[in-house]
């Protein structure tokens, strides 16, 4: 945020409590003013009441006078913070329901600190070493002591303290892990070490010193330090190492190289285990969802912080809204979420004569599953005979990401289970993001209504743009000329710009370009969807060039003008048809046939079926007033033998200038 004096404040809690202008640190005042701004901080934007300030300051031994203290603090604090206002100030607020501090995410340490966290864990899975390796120098760098400084110890700061200490840990961990994959032991040794002198009942710290002791060629050590951990397991909780690091400890006995071989990423706390893992993102990379990415790494930000999260993504088949689903996948098993998904519709491998599967029994079985020893579900969870309230209830166990894809598929009884979930989980560590084409479904319009009153997140994602294209072809270390044929070709949609760069350059755009066999295939089944009397009206404007023109294909013989816009109707919802509107008048524009769709509809057409069309469209030319000339004759030519007997003054145009409507040359 800026000051009057166009100064940046920076707000920082990783340490004690302080505030920049500039490269200037703030006098804050005395330590009571120090704690308030932390409550406030702590807070993260929303008000507390002057009562709830002067319990948490004072921790039950209030002054009498603790109200004006509190309410001179605020005063002063004003002065510090927002020194140029003019009236009230827009930094530090008040209002019926207390005192709030509004200031951006980004003015937070704490926020710098998440954000390059996920950078490098991103840079990590890209196989980008020293790119990861910085960015968590650059993190653990804006650490200056211990969390929230002296008002560490209050009550009210106990759990944000827990988080940003566990926060940490966890980049350290990642930060070994890099160190041992760039083979740099004399850093990864130490730094691991210190991780189980800080951390000592962490397993997850334990199994990288003994995997960093063994990679330097020390294997004595680290069994020596298995020991080490399982007697103090032992000793202070009477248990024993979890099956992992047992597995671990007997892969250095043996010298396994499938276990011990290359480290594939920290392993978080609680996934010391060989679990399944969730999918990894294949196929061309993200682009074009930049914004999507980021509310839902501000998602898994919350669920790490305790909070419960709604999503729904939508968007039409091809859109990418199961890369954006595995994308989320891998960056929540890297923040140490369980992760979870199920797939709306009817269970069975055909779906054939099954009953509707519901969603949140699938998701209690699969955590069951995945999860066989840690999911804690005890004799009261196990019976518990409404599966809403078991799955509610083990969802509150640990940090986890639930992904619901397909949801317009689901029945009504799913949908009503959902929306009795979505009343259910409140303060709850978890995550539900829903993915589904169309969010007019009716039977999915009472559980979007209810998720809409919580504050979800909505994402709709949109076609992609020329940019998103060049992008990923300069990714490819292509030649991004191409990008905005491609993406004309592909309409934005990604599922076809991956097919189409699946082929050779020279068959993808231009003279060359052939249709992808998965796409066409696609195509043929939505053409075999539509009515026959769509189909007829979708050919001819193949045949005619592309774009739709309602005034001549309703002079065609056997077409009845009423139906028409009927099946337009039905064509655009099969996608078959997209409006182009014009860019001076968004009410005006025209229908097209996207490009791929052209090439089939004329690929399912023999030559002379081909002909009798352009003979039909030749006839209906003929009825106008002020027919295009080039655009009849190039129907009289490409016609063929098949060309109709016109009236003398038009069979000259036959001779005229022009091209053939359908695109051939």
């Amino acid at each position: 945020m800026d000051t009057s004096d166009g100064s940046i404040m920076r707000y920082g809690l990783l340490g004690p409590v302080e505030v920049l202008r500039g490269a200037t640190a703030l006098d804050l005042g005395p330590r009571q003013r120090r704690v308030l701004l932390t409550r406030l901080l702590v807070q993260d934007g929303h008000p507390v009441s002057l009562a709830e300030i002067c319990r948490d300051l004072w921790e039950g031994d209030q002054p009498r006078a603790a109200a004006s203290s509190v309410r001179a603090h605020v005063s002063r604090l004003r002065s510090a913070l927002d020194p140029g206002r003019q009236g009230r100030s827009d930094v530090l607020v008040s209002s019926k329901a207390g005192y709030a501090l509004r200031i951006p995410p980004e003015a937070r340490d704490t926020t710098a600190f998440e954000e390059s966290i996920l950078a490098a864990r991103t840079a990590l899975r890209q196989g980008h070493l020293e790119r990861a390796r910085q960015r968590l120098d650059q993190a653990l760098g804006l650490w200056r002591g211990p969390a929230l400084g002296e008002a560490a110890d209050h009550a009210f700061a106990l759990r944000e303290k827990a988080r940003l200490n566990a926060a940490r840990q966890d980049a350290r961990e990642l930060q070994v892990t890099v160190l041992i994959k760039q083979a740099d032991f004399d850093r990864a040794v130490p730094t691991a070490t210190r991780l189980t002198a800080d951390a000592p009942l962490r397993e997850t710290s334990w199994a990288l010193l003994m995997r960093a002791l063994y990679a330097a060629g020390r294997p004595a050590q680290s069994l020596r330090e298995y020991e080490r951990f399982r007697a103090l397991l032992a000793r202070e909780l009477g248990l024993d190492p979890s099956p992992g690091l047992r597995d671990l400890h007997m892969a250095v006995l043996r010298h396994d190289a499938d276990i011990l071989g290359p480290v594939l990423g920290a392993p978080g706390p609680h996934r010391l285990t060989t679990a399944p893992s969730p999918p990894v993102p294949t196929g061309p990379p993200l682009v074009g969802r930049a914004e999507e990415t980021a509310q839902l790494d501000g998602l898994l930000r919350a669920v790490v912080a305790g909070g419960t999260q709604w999503a729904v993504v939508s968007g039409e088949a091809g859109s990418g809204k199961t890369r954006l689903l595995d994308e989320l996948a891998a960056r929540a098993a890297e923040a140490g979420l369980r992760v979870v998904r199920v797939r709306g519709g009817r269970s069975g491998a055909d779906g054939q004569g099954a009953a509707p599967s519901c969603p949140v029994v699938r998701l209690l079985d699969e955590l069951r599953r995945r999860e066989p020893e840690e999911s804690g579900l005890g004799a009261e969870a196990a019976t518990r005979p409404d599966p809403v309230e078991a799955l509610a209830h083990e969802l509150g166990r640990a940090p986890v990401l639930c992904q619901l894809d397909d949801l317009d598929e689901v029945g009504p009884e799913s949908c009503t289970r959902l929306r009795r979930l979505a009343g259910l989980l409140r303060d709850t560590p978890a995550a539900v993001v829903c993915a589904l084409r169309d969010t007019g479904t009716p039977q999915v319009s009472g559980l979007l209504a209810d998720l809409a009153r919580q504050g979800t997140a909505w994402l709709r994602l949109e076609p992609l743009a020329t940019e998103d294209v060049a992008e990923l072809l300069t990714v490819r270390n292509e030649d991004p000329v191409e990008a905005e044929a491609l993406n004309r070709r592909a309409a934005g949609n990604p599922f076809v710009l991956a097919e189409l760069l699946r082929l050779p350059p020279g068959r993808r755009t231009g003279p060359g370009a052939r249709v992808p066999s998965a796409v066409g295939t696609i195509v043929h089944d939505r053409v075999a969807g539509v009515s026959a009397e769509a189909r007829s009206v979708l050919v001819h404007t193949a045949v005619d060039g592309g774009r739709l023109d309602l005034g001549l294909l309703a002079e065609l013989p056997g077409t009845s003008p009423d139906r028409l816009p009927t099946l337009v109707d039905d064509a655009v919802t099969a996608g078959l048809l997209v409006w182009h509107p014009d860019r001076s008048d968004p009410l005006a524009g025209h229908y097209q046939l996207p490009e791929l769709v052209h090439e089939v509809l004329l690929g399912t057409l023999t030559p002379s079926g081909r002909q009798l069309l352009h003979s039909a469209l030749a006839r209906a030319l003929t009825d106008r007033e002020a027919a295009d000339p080039a655009r009849l004759a190039g129907h009289l030519r490409a016609a063929g033998p098949l060309v109709p007997v016109l009236p003398a003054a038009l069979r000259r145009t036959r001779t005229g200038a022009g091209t053939d409507p359908s695109g051939e040359h």
